[in-house]
């Protein structure tokens, strides 16, 4: 597909309201001229415009004035019109690349400067569509993981230094749930407590046994019923039976009075009462109780005694004072040492203990009491009594239990003193610190605000793997596609005679997507873009014929890579500017090149010989020109006769020479006479350059040749000196520094005539 016609171009630049281009085609190969300031970069701009779809060319380029927006039609191969409205274009020809000052800004230099965004676009240039593709995944890629990072770097400021302490986020996250977490910070708080407290731990004591004496109630209660059966029946039969008469306590009484009573067996005499002094040999009863009241008897009522001694003794107020006592340490210690280990509980009634120990105590010795006073009778503790005994029985087990597991305790309570004895305080602060931290992050909000950071770190991998993969592509394209760029840039710039070359053409992968880097290459030194100060760089070694070389040299490289090329529409807008007539002959062949290579070639100048020597070895049927020209305040376009805009000022004057020889009618005779001058110095300078160069007079040169005449470096003939000097005297009449009036010299017609015809005859030989 191709341009056809420019049909409308309206309130762009200079351009106000311009539709004569729908009368001028566009062919494969067309040329533009214009003058400068006219509208070629508008035009350019339109171009860009058109192929990439931005609006921006044009818009920037609003035509001062008017509020008016901006209208372009153009009409395409395919008998559709493109048509720039509103702001916008119907449609985009993709295949259309711009060579222009734009072109060079963005992609080589700006003017001595090649900074990162010109490295950035050249490597874009450089790799093509196929690598600007591969490059725009990949910094999609870039793009997501730097939404993954922001995205982290929010979540993470969710799980604030205070809650994590000396762990990074990742870590923090990273911690591992305990499920003696509870137990292991308790047992590091008293850990701690006890280091930081280690002389009240070292001075505190262990526990002591607690206990409280027992009631030997089988015992008691077998003393209790125990009655003496080897005592005689009838005599214990009347002693009870006089007791019963006497009373309560009668029995003690007599038998703690009968010692006194000295027996018959004894042979002292006759037994007297100790009471009364009456003799008792006629007694019955006193035999009796001899006989009741025997060693067995005395023996029985002993062990009664010892036993209630013994009940007064276990159980008597300096036992109880002293239970009472071990409580309230042992309750004193276990509120001590809780704080530090596992130590139980000291909860004990002690009250209700001493009512049931008072009950039970009180309960025995009454019996005892009344089994003293009765050793024969059976005596039964009272029910209460039992009671109590039962209660104090239980209280009892459950002290023993205590003082069993407070004894245990002791065990813990050595670890303590010995840990604190030695400890070192920070490392139990950190270890206590890091166990907190473990419970914070496994305590809500931090359990759901690491998994969304845990979930997006997770797709942050997925995302990286993407963008290495990405990145492995677009390298290994790279590494194909830069070596063969650098080969063709060099080549380009060998055909335009560049005196540079460009060596270590690369990609290099930054921040902000891929750029592209090379050096200078200069008499075999490397030359870098960017220099140090007062050091050899891109911006002081390269003149602007060199920069703009460079520039032609990457957009033909870069054409010449494209691999749909011959469907590109190429725009060159003054490609020739600051080149030297070498690099100007070469930039025309790689023109007529491109034209076979391409669908279209459309170039724009301001130089009409460059345009008039691209027009003569184009191919007649394949080429087209117009011209942008004012059009009052503004610009239109115009077509454009290059073939008379070809003929040179010499051309010019030798054909209206010839016109005048053969007919005078309409013909101006001064201009006729005035160009007869230049025509032999055009003659002689090109016939004999090395005498007579640009600067010398024609009367100069033919002294010249009349002092050379006879000699060896002889130029002319006596009679071409002699013709040559006839001449130049008629040509000076009509020229100011050879003659004051050569505006109103005479001309006659058979004069000039005659001089025309030997000027053309002269030029001629």
């Amino acid at each position: 597909m191709t341009i056809e016609q420019l049909r409308l171009i309206r309130n762009i630049g200079k351009f106000d309201n311009v539709a004569t281009g729908a009368n001028l085609p566009l062919a494969k190969f067309a040329l533009i001229y214009a003058e400068n300031g006219r509208g070629k970069t508008t035009m350019s701009a339109v171009f860009r415009s058109l192929a990439t779809g931005v609006a921006t060319p044009i818009l920037e380029r609003h035509r001062l004035g008017t509020a008016d927006p901006a209208h372009v039609i153009i009409r395409l191969s395919n008998g559709t019109n493109a048509i720039f409205q509103n702001g916008a274009w119907s449609t985009t020809v993709p295949d259309i690349s711009v060579f222009d000052d734009d072109f060079v800004t963005a992609n080589v230099h700006s003017g001595m400067q090649v900074d990162a965004s010109h490295r950035q676009n050249l490597h874009d240039l450089i790799v093509g569509a196929q690598g600007v593709q591969l490059n725009n995944v990949l910094q999609a890629q870039v793009a997501l993981v730097e939404q993954h990072n922001t995205r982290l770097g929010q979540l993470a400021a969710a799980i604030p230094a205070s809650v994590r302490g000396r762990y990074t986020v990742d870590e923090f996250c990273a911690l591992a749930p305990r499920d003696d977490l509870a137990e292991a910070i308790q047992a590091a708080e008293r850990n701690l407590a006890a280091a930081r407290n280690a002389e009240a731990v070292l001075r505190r004591p262990e526990f002591q046994a607690i206990s409280l004496p027992v009631f030997d109630v089988p015992a008691i209660q077998d003393l209790l019923n125990r009655r003496l059966p080897g005592i005689q029946a009838e005599a214990a039969l009347q002693v009870q039976r006089h007791l019963g008469r006497l009373g309560a306590g009668s029995e003690r009484w007599v038998s703690e009075g009968i010692a006194f009573v000295a027996p018959a067996s004894a042979g002292l005499g006759e037994n007297h009462c100790p009471f009364c002094a009456q003799a008792l040999a006629g007694s019955q009863l006193v035999g009796h109780y001899e006989a009741f009241f025997s060693q067995a008897y005395r023996e029985h009522k002993a062990r009664i005694a010892t036993a209630l001694t013994d009940n007064s003794q276990r159980h008597g107020p300096e036992i109880l004072a002293s239970f009472e006592r071990s409580v309230r340490l042992a309750s004193e210690n276990a509120q001590f040492w809780q704080n530090y280990g596992e130590v139980p509980g000291v909860h004990v009634d002690t009250a209700a203990i001493v009512r049931s120990w008072r009950a039970a105590q009180e309960a025995i010795e009454t019996a005892l009491q009344r089994k003293l006073d009765a050793p024969l009778e059976a005596i039964e503790i009272s029910r209460e009594g039992l009671v109590a005994i039962e209660e104090f029985e239980i209280q009892r087990n459950e002290i023993a239990a205590l003082s069993a597991s407070l004894q245990e305790a002791n065990d813990r309570i050595a670890v303590v003193k010995e840990q604190a004895a030695g400890a070192n305080i920070a490392a139990l602060e950190s270890d206590l610190q890091t166990l907190a931290i473990i419970r914070s992050r496994h305590s809500e909000p931090m359990i759901q605000n690491c998994q969304a950071y845990l979930q997006e770190k997770a797709a942050k991998t997925v995302t990286e793997g993407l963008r290495d993969q990405a990145r492995q592509a677009l390298t290994q394209y790279r590494e194909q596609v830069f070596p063969a760029y650098e080969t063709a840039i060099n080549t380009y710039l060998g055909r335009f005679g560049a005196g540079f070359r460009l060596s270590r053409v690369v990609s290099q992968n930054i921040r902000s997507g891929s750029s592209a880097s090379y050096h200078v290459l200069i008499d075999q030194v490397d030359v870098p873009l960017v220099g140090g100060a007062a050091e050899p760089s891109f911006k002081n070694t390269l003149s602007a014929g060199d920069r703009n070389t460079l520039a032609l040299a990457f957009f033909f490289a870069s054409l010449e890579r494209s691999p749909n090329l011959q469907d590109q529409i190429v725009v060159i807008d003054d490609p020739m500017t600051s080149l030297d007539e070498n690099r100007t002959l070469t930039t025309r062949q790689e023109l007529h090149r491109l034209v076979g290579s391409v669908e279209q070639v459309i170039v724009l100048s301001h130089s009409k010989p460059f345009l008039c020597e691209l027009w003569e070895s184009a191919d007649v049927n394949r080429r087209s020109s117009m011209r942008i020209v004012r059009d009052n305040a503004g610009s239109t376009l115009a077509d454009w006769d290059v073939n008379r805009d070809c003929i040179t000022e010499h051309d010019k004057r030798h054909e209206l020479v010839r016109q005048y020889l053969v007919s005078s009618v309409g013909i101006n005779e001064r201009e006729v006479a005035t160009s007869l001058r230049p025509m032999l110095e055009a003659f002689c300078r090109v016939a004999y350059p090395e005498w007579f160069p640009p600067g010398t007079m024609l009367g100069q040169f033919v002294d010249r040749c009349r002092q050379a005449l006879g000699t060896p470096q002889e130029l002319l003939n006596r009679q071409d000196t002699t013709e040559l000097r006839a001449l130049l005297d008629y040509a000076n009449n009509f020229h100011h520094d050879t003659n004051a009036a050569y505006q109103t010299a005479a001309i006659r017609d058979q004069e000039l005539f005659d001089f025309a015809t030997r000027t053309l005859a002269f030029a001629r030989r």
